[in-house]
């Protein structure tokens, strides 16, 4: 059994892999006694990834690999590594030297002395455009007030996960999930390692602005039952802002005798601001009930093709 599991998620990072093996083993080789293994999960990459993958694998037996037969997605796929990893314990990692591979080590260290889990946050990117930098920054701030469980803000899928942890994590059954989020909600001790993220070494991110949006809104769902009780507040405020606006107008055109309403308008207004709120908690219970349906379905979380363990 080796010491460390290193996981990455790969999706069109064939331009990467050779580099990113060379740097990663390098960096590993460096630590007294330390026995791992590489598993790399080809998320239905479109390039050449699954051939290097192969490659490098015949090449070194350390390396090992999962390959999809289609895009699950990186959620998935970091899953699908932690599902097959044998270290006592784990790091996830990207492919797109980001995270810097000389902070292995120091996750290491903080493990030995006892830590479950040790993530890596982020400071700064020079890549993220202004638009990423809002979106996370609106959805840390979001999560961490609808959610119980608190997520740091900038924390990466960077992190060090101890056996224990990684045991407890494959009993979860989650289909929308994601990942960072689920591994916070499973309480262990946690250290945080802050690092300021490297530009891509090549390729463009395996994320695009629509699948990040998606992602948020699903971890919404899946970590808080707040959006859903968001439609109950918005009818209770609807219903006592409508009760004292119809008594304003009953009061100023019948007791006072003002006439500033006319009864079409009345009804126009009302009919409008309560058909909104309808369709509101009719969008709510939608992603409720279209999360349920996904759940009872119960396909798999992903389909290897082919592997090498």
């Amino acid at each position: 059994m080796p010491n460390i599991s290193i996981v990455v998620p790969v999706y069109n990072e064939s331009k990467n892999l050779d580099f990113f093996c060379r740097e990663i083993n390098s960096v590993l080789n460096k630590i007294p006694n330390l026995t791992y293994e590489i598993i790399f999960v080809n998320d239905g990459s479109k390039d050449n990834s699954r051939n290097v993958l192969k490659n490098l694998a015949n090449q070194n037996n350390k390396i090992k690999y999962l390959d999809f037969t289609k895009n699950f997605g990186k959620e998935i796929a970091t899953t699908a590594g932690l599902n097959f990893c044998q270290g006592e314990a784990a790091i996830t990692i990207d492919a797109d030297l980001q995270h810097p591979l000389y902070l292995i080590p120091k996750f290491i260290k903080y493990w030995q002395k006892g830590h479950k889990v040790v993530i890596g946050v982020r400071n700064k990117s020079k890549s993220d455009k202004t638009t990423k930098k809002i979106g996370s920054w609106m959805f840390y701030k979001i999560i961490n007030n609808i959610s119980e469980t608190k997520m740091v803000q900038g924390s990466t899928d960077y992190r060090l996960l101890d056996r224990q942890v990684i045991d407890e994590f494959n009993k979860l059954k989650e289909k929308n999930r994601i990942t960072r989020g689920l591994i916070d909600w499973l309480g262990s001790d946690k250290k945080y390692i802050y690092f300021d993220a490297q530009d891509r070494k090549e390729g463009k991110p395996g994320y695009s602005f629509l699948k990040l949006v998606r992602l948020a809104f699903s971890s919404f769902v899946s970590m808080s039952l707040f959006p859903l009780k968001l439609a109950g507040y918005l009818g209770i405020l609807i219903m006592i802002g409508s009760g004292i606006f119809g008594i304003y107008m009953f009061f100023t055109n019948y007791i006072l005798g003002m006439k500033n309403f006319s009864g079409p308008a009345i009804l126009a207004i009302i009919n409008l601001f309560l058909i909104g709120i309808v369709l509101s908690c009719l969008g709510l219970i939608a992603l409720y009930i279209a999360n349920i349906n996904f759940q009872v379905i119960n396909r798999p979380l992903y389909i290897i093709n082919s592997k090498k363990l």
